[in-house]
């Protein structure tokens, strides 16, 4: 495989996670006398330009298709996260009911309706049927296609441009980052702004944070990487943030090359941090796997031992970094009897690889286990608030990653 930003052959290895299904593609009953398709998942850091990368063996369409089950708006720190975003653009840049935002990745609308809300010309790009379709029934207008240059091109051409572009954790999703980064430079109007979130290289790697490596995730993205991606194609990051969302984000604006905004001492300062941090060393990249495998091998230790003293052990959350961990485990219902998950559409369905049954979270309240793995661990906090019942029976809480720790 050749590094798909600029084409350097691809030789330092970050991660084998062996393989699995993708990660969003949850089965129904009627699938589980089928058999699944499995992909190897494996990691590579080009040499050149820094860009981690998983190595292809699937395509986007098949990973985000008309059954695809994220929906945001499950998770309420998410939206309190994307209501201050929209509060912040507003003062920050001045948006009015003159002006137009886009959401690249709109998904159901999250983000949006605060947009919506303050009476400002606005629209999303969704490709995934089922989140587009609630993003309608909130009024939202979606567009149901992969964005790129292509369609850039038609919304430019139509007087669509957007003023101000969000694309929150969309980046790391796509296969052809060139042809995606360019279609901002034609959208954008040509004072206007674009920020990206993504999680941070520098936290995965700090944090041994493997589980949020699947096949959705086409990159694993640092400011260094980013901002040469950025300059292929006609963008110019003037400012860079720190956001704790997804154990570690960046927030990046970009603006097209030449715009009118000054460029952040911030922005040197994260460069100066990543060289520091070695990202530009491969030594650096060396002992990320024998990490990966410590972390797994005590998750699976303390299954073993809470069913060998008979003590029934649940999780919650069935997040795409949740089947990473349970797949690259080889973790199976005798050791994690279920999973609960708030979003209706995944309830009744089945984890990817492991075909762990996912419940809603009355079934785990009636049921009362004795341990409650949080998959989602970025939202650690939210989910012990939201089952705070569970210590009345004393459940206790636990998550795997960075290290296997139980919460009080």
């Amino acid at each position: 495989m050749k590094c798909r930003h600029c084409q350097s052959p691809l030789q330092l290895s970050l991660v084998d996670l062996a393989t699995s299904p993708p990660s969003n593609a949850y089965l129904r009953t009627d699938q589980l006398d089928s058999p699944e398709r499995w992909y190897p998942l494996r990691v590579l850091v080009c040499e050149h330009c820094w860009l981690v990368q998983t190595e292809d063996f699937t395509q986007a369409d098949q990973l985000f298709d008309a059954d695809y089950a994220y929906f945001s708006s499950f998770s309420d720190a998410w939206l309190k996260h994307a209501q201050a975003y929209v509060t912040t653009m507003i003062e920050r840049f001045g948006l009015s009911a003159a002006h137009r935002v886009v959401e690249i990745a709109s998904n159901d609308g999250y983000l949006l309706q605060y947009v919506q809300a303050a009476g400002i010309p606005c629209y999303g790009i969704e490709p995934t049927a089922s989140t587009a379709a609630a993003a309608r029934a909130k009024g939202i207008e979606s567009i149901e296609r992969f964005f790129g240059t292509a369609l850039a091109n038609e919304l430019a051409t139509a007087g669509r441009q957007a003023d101000l572009i969000a694309a929150n954790n969309v980046l790391a999703h796509v296969p052809d980052i060139n042809d995606f980064v360019a279609g901002f430079a034609r959208l954008l109007t040509p004072a206007g702004v674009a920020t990206f979130e993504f999680p941070h290289l520098l936290k995965l790697l700090e944090h041994c944070q493997f589980d949020t490596i699947y096949h959705e995730h086409f990159s694993y993205l640092s400011l260094t990487a980013v901002a040469r991606i950025f300059k292929a194609n006609g963008l110019q990051v003037f400012d860079v943030e720190e956001w704790p969302t997804h154990g570690g984000s960046l927030r990046v604006f970009a603006q097209r090359t030449g715009g009118p905004h000054e460029v952040s001492p911030a922005v040197a300062a994260m460069l100066a941090r990543e060289t520091q941090a070695g990202l530009t060393q491969r030594d650096t990249y060396h002992s990320f796997q024998a990490r990966a495998e410590a972390i797994k091998n005590a998750f699976v230790g303390f299954l073993l031992e809470c069913k060998a003293r008979g003590e029934r052990v649940a999780a919650y959350g069935a997040a795409a970094k949740g089947n990473t961990l349970i797949n690259f485990a080889g973790i199976r219902a005798d050791l994690l009897a279920y999973v609960v998950d708030r979003n209706p559409a995944k309830q009744g369905k089945f984890l990817p690889g492991s075909r762990i049954p996912i419940v809603s979270p009355e079934h785990l309240i009636a049921d009362q286990p004795a341990w409650i793995v949080i998959l989602p661990w970025n939202l650690r906090d939210e989910v012990i608030g939201q089952m705070a019942e569970a210590r009345q029976w004393g459940a206790r809480f636990v998550t795997a990653i960075p290290d296997l720790a139980v919460h009080a």
